[in-house]
């Protein structure tokens, strides 16, 4: 499990590279949990992330200076401030987790259909004993990185 863990850090260490001048990993993070859940208030982002309110408002100004975040009153209740994604910040993500897609998939497509069954069961049994959510709209396919558990039958010709 632990090298298991070493290569999804060197994955997500590998994808944030080309923007690592402009974020951290856990300002990313923080970014991720907006782009995954929408516009939020600080007390439910710092909870996402497990962090104490004023750290995640010290990370939440950084990402604002640095044009990846914004801060607006909730048009419901203008006591709250609402935290949103900049159109610039929305791209940096996904970019960022294009290139972690990419990663994961070259390395899946190596395993047999099998161990691509097998690896799905466990990892959702692994995440859901660590109370992880799943994301609304991600992974809905059985099989999103686009790889299936059936072989692929080559015909001759």
């Amino acid at each position: 499990m632990l090298t298991a863990s070493r290569l999804l850090v060197k994955v997500s260490a590998r994808s944030l590279a080309a923007v690592a001048e402009r974020v951290t990993l856990p300002q990313f993070r923080l970014l991720a949990v907006l782009a995954a859940h929408g516009d939020a208030k600080l007390v439910d982002i710092a909870e996402r992330l497990g962090v104490n309110p004023s750290t995640a408002m010290r990370m939440l100004d950084r990402l604002i200076v640095a044009g990846l975040a914004t801060r607006q009153s909730n048009p419901c209740n203008r006591r709250e401030t609402m935290l949103r994604l900049t159109p610039e910040g929305r791209t940096l993500v996904d970019r960022v987790t294009a290139v972690r897609h990419r990663e994961i998939s070259a390395i899946v497509e190596r395993l047999t259909p099998e161990q691509r069954t097998a690896l799905v069961g466990a990892l959702t049994a692994f995440t859901e004993a660590g109370g992880e959510p799943a994301v609304p709209g991600e992974d809905t396919e059985p099989y999103p990185l686009g790889w299936s558990d059936t072989p692929v039958r080559h015909t001759g010709g």
